[in-house]
């Protein structure tokens, strides 16, 4: 029987200067940037287009729904899903309506991917203590899986008011939203999304991808322990991809990006970070976890990942670092056209 792997691109639409140019586009082009690459997406027969949530000047987008809900409309078939919304800082009731609107705007193409945020800035925003953190997330969660199953409910918790036979509306178009966990490097929360029924996707950013077997075994552990539906559940991997014609020409120009997109990531911790051409090319390797190279190059990478995970989806984030919409474009483009057959041919002979 043939294996179904589903692929797609997000974004966190951040505002990063372009390090040759030094030039940053502006919120308003970088909106209308994501909208054109979701068209593209779909156009190339991608299945999913995520889009992440921020609350800082240097990222564009706070509002994925709203983001999502304009792309609903220039689009027909792609999957929309935030990637991912702050839960812990998110209401759950307003954030299922959000998403049923969504859905019906879309004609049923909604889902919502979770996660508890890489920045600290929404919790003060919000009303929030950042040392609540995992409490939170996992009160939320279950509150966010009992509005996606039922249509008026009773609930009390300790981080919101209780709920009193309330109406949750609108429904959604589908039965129930697909939920998302995202996770990072924990076991704990791999098991915690296993346990939870929800489906759970691993950021896998840097490094061995082998290092990250051990989240994917606890969230099937921690689902079968619990009697989930495993025939209903969806593991995913989600990473940094680049792609061009040749892997000498991806890997030369990207590394300035991704040595960009680094360096910024750990100034915003206060740390100096400088990434020389030796380490990106370790960090670019065929065992490890970078998608960077040839059309070819990185669907022998998708496919011996498979081999690893089982996993049944891959989205990318390509535009890290400042990189131009032209070179997103293109990468785009190359994994849509060429990747996604060669990689399913690869999947498909996996014995």
């Amino acid at each position: 029987m043939e294996k179904k792997m589903e692929y797609g691109i997000y974004t966190l639409g951040d505002l990063v200067a372009d390090p040759h140019s030094g030039k940053i586009v502006s919120p308003a082009v970088r909106i209308k940037e994501i909208i054109h690459q979701a068209i593209l997406a779909e156009k190339g027969g991608l299945d999913i287009f995520g889009v992440g949530e921020h609350h800082r000047l240097d990222y564009a987008v706070s509002a994925p729904a709203l983001v999502l809900a304009s792309i609903a409309q220039a689009t027909e078939k792609i999957r929309l899903t935030s990637a991912a919304t702050v839960l812990s800082t998110t209401d759950p009731v307003r954030l299922f309506e959000d998403f049923s609107t969504l859905d019906l705007l879309s004609g049923g193409r909604a889902e919502i991917m979770c996660g508890r945020g890489a920045f600290a800035e929404s919790f003060s925003l919000f009303g929030y203590e950042l040392e609540e953190n995992d409490a939170l997330f996992k009160e939320k969660m279950a509150l966010l899986l009992k509005l996606n199953e039922e249509k008026i409910i009773s609930w009390h918790g300790r981080f919101r008011p209780e709920l009193q036979q309330a109406e949750i509306s609108p429904r959604p178009l589908q039965e129930q939203l697909p939920i998302w966990i995202g996770v990072g490097g924990s076991p704990e929360s791999a098991a915690f999304a296993g346990k939870s029924g929800a489906n759970m996707a691993m950021a896998i950013l840097k490094g061995d991808a082998l290092r990250f077997k051990p989240l994917a075994d606890a969230y099937w552990e921690a689902a079968r322990n619990a009697g989930q539906p495993i025939d209903q559940l969806s593991l995913g991997v989600t990473g940094h991809a680049f792609i061009a014609q040749t892997t000498k020409e991806a890997k030369e120009q990207f590394y300035l990006y991704y040595k960009n997109y680094r360096s910024y990531v750990h100034r915003q911790r206060g740390e100096d970070f400088q990434l020389t051409w030796e380490e990106f090319e370790e960090l670019t390797a065929p065992d490890t976890s970078l998608f960077v190279g040839s059309p070819e190059s990185v669907a022998q990478k998708i496919a011996n990942q498979y081999q690893l995970f089982g996993h049944n989806r891959f989205i990318a984030q390509m535009d890290i670092g400042g990189l131009p919409a032209a070179l997103v474009e293109q990468s785009i483009r190359l994994f849509a056209e060429v990747t996604v057959p060669l990689a399913n041919e690869l999947i498909n002979n996996v014995k």
